[in-house]
């Protein structure tokens, strides 16, 4: 059975990818996303099933991900790129909170573009799945957010009106009910 990643493990695979990535003579960056992020940036106290990340130089990357794998027992799409579809054009990243490597520069979205991109996906979370409700609470306690019309304008200023799926709307008006409709 493969293990879950939670934040020793996560660390543990990005420092053997920098070693990788150093015996290839290159150096390389991801930006990771997600749950990933959430638990190296604000919140390591959960796991993850996997790093969803984009990462350059892809090839050398691709190739050390299965051996990874191998070495610590993770899903063998423990990285993975499948978060393309939902970046944002609005590149908005930082590497604050993030682990320092030698070869591997690392960094994850800023909390506004996390807690945006947590929304589009509003995903409720099922048996033994976390979801994204917590992480959507916590980043707005983070960027101290006290209602859902600040909600909805971060999302507005990274993705479109049409590229919001009316969960995102249900959600975040069940996070922050509108007092007036009581």
């Amino acid at each position: 059975m493969t293990r879950k990643l939670d934040r020793k493990t996560i660390l543990e695979a990005l420092a053997l990818l920098d070693e990788s990535l150093r015996d290839h003579g290159t150096t390389g960056e991801i930006c990771i996303f997600g749950g990933a992020a959430m638990i190296l940036a604000f919140d390591g106290k959960f796991a993850t099933r996997d790093v969803d990340a984009i990462f350059v130089p892809k090839e050398v990357v691709n190739e050390s991900i299965k051996q990874i794998a191998d070495k610590l027992n993770l899903p063998e799409n423990w990285l993975n790129d499948g978060v393309k579809g939902f970046a944002s054009e609005k590149e908005d990243f930082t590497s604050e909170e993030m682990p320092v490597f030698d070869h591997l520069r690392v960094i994850r979205p800023s909390a506004r573009y996390l807690l945006a991109m947590k929304c589009l996906a509003s995903r409720v979370g099922g048996y033994g799945e976390r979801g994204d409700v917590e992480d959507i609470k916590s980043l707005c306690r983070h960027l101290e957010i006290q209602s859902g019309s600040e909600v909805t304008e971060i999302l507005l200023d990274y993705y479109p009106p049409e590229r919001i799926p009316a969960k995102t709307k249900y959600l975040i008006e069940e996070i922050f009910p509108n007092p007036s409709s009581n």
